[in-house]
């Protein structure tokens, strides 16, 4: 009985050893909603991390990820060519480390939203103020979309 006893403990030590590798399996699919409305780069840097961290831990195939921004959290993905020609913005972090942390996680099937009333009200041009955004990621109201989301059974996370 007591080596039965130091084999499952030593087995469950393994486990976490593995720092969870062998439960990432164990996460159902999931649809999230992350919110960002600040224009803070290490807050926004911090987001991407916990976005990949999240990609990590429930793999790409069983995660539906999409990142709502609105007001300052444009900032995200403003150039900082365009800061000049917006109105109110203080903040564009879309700077080529920001664009790759983008691209990487575009690249695992995160769609990142942009608020139509943000883009009006300050100003910004969708096709030259913003990186890799189109028409296609433009939703009428940030926050209408995020509400609209969560009705649909997403998971929200504001970092």
């Amino acid at each position: 009985m007591k080596k039965l006893v130091v084999i499952l403990t030593a087995g469950l030590i393994g486990l976490f050893a593995l720092g969870g590798t062998a439960l990432a399996g164990a996460y159902a699919k999931q649809k999230v909603v992350y919110h960002i409305n600040s224009d803070n780069p290490k807050q926004q840097a911090g987001a991407l991390r916990n976005i990949q961290n999240h990609i990590n831990a429930v793999g790409a195939a069983n995660l539906e990820l999409k990142v709502i921004m609105h007001g300052n959290g444009l900032s995200l993905v403003l150039l900082p060519e365009a800061l000049g020609r917006t109105k109110g913005m203080k903040a564009a972090n879309a700077d080529t480390q920001m664009q790759a942390s983008i691209d990487g996680l575009r690249n695992q099937g995160v769609k990142f939203e942009v608020c139509a009333n943000t883009l009006k009200g300050r100003n910004i041009d969708l096709m030259n103020d913003l990186y890799m955004v189109d028409e296609g990621d433009v939703v009428p109201s940030g926050v209408a979309q995020l509400a609209h989301l969560q009705a649909q059974g997403y998971t929200y996370i504001k970092p």
